[in-house]
Formats: structure tokens, C-alpha cells, sequence
């Protein structure tokens, strides 16, 4: 069965979308969807739990948002993103090869 979503409703839940492309050199897409406007922050950090970079730190409005990541300047390796918005949290991995 399939799932669509009709353009011009607001969504009905948060999702955290899978980075795209992944593994990737040197950028990457991170999309999610807020259903309520959210304190939104989208944080990324290497394997040892450090953090690198900070995509979101922001009040946003329902709705679906794309942030795109730029790992200049880091080794290749695995990291983790973490997406907190109002009581959802979920953390993903994506590989970086250079």
C-alpha cells in the first residue's frame, strides 16, 4: 500500500528523512518534516560522539525543510545527526569516503 501526501495540507507527524546521497563526498541533503512549528535543532557529530556541526538552531514553522551538509575539511568515516523537535528525537548515521 502505498502512502502519498496531498500538496497543501501540513504534515501530520515528524519525520527525519535519510541523508541523501549516502555515503557521499563532500556534501549530503538532510530533509525532515515538522507538523507543528518546533524549536528545531539538527546537530552532527563524528564517531566519538563530538560534535561538528550545527545545521538547525532555530524556531521553524510546520512544514517540510532540506539543509545540506558540507563536510570540507573532515576525514572520511562514519557520523551521526541528531534531529530534536518539540518531544520527537531521532539520530541517523551517513558515511563520508573521500
Amino acid at each position: 500500500m502505498r502512502s502519498y501526501r496531498v500538496v497543501g495540507l501540513p504534515p501530520t507527524k515528524f519525520v527525519l528523512e535519510q541523508n541523501y546521497p549516502n555515503p557521499f563526498n563532500p556534501a549530503t541533503t538532510i530533509s525532515f518534516t515538522l507538523s507543528s512549528k518546533s524549536f528545531v535543532s539538527l546537530k552532527l557529530f563524528d564517531a566519538l560522539g563530538r560534535e561538528v556541526s550545527v545545521l538547525v538552531s532555530e524556531e521553524l514553522p510546520a512544514g517540510s525543510y532540506s539543509r545540506q551538509w558540507n563536510s570540507a575539511g573532515l576525514a572520511s568515516g562514519v557520523y551521526f545527526y541528531r534531529f530534536q523537535a518539540g518531544g520527537f528525537l531521532a539520530t541517523k548515521k551517513l558515511l563520508l569516503l573521500k
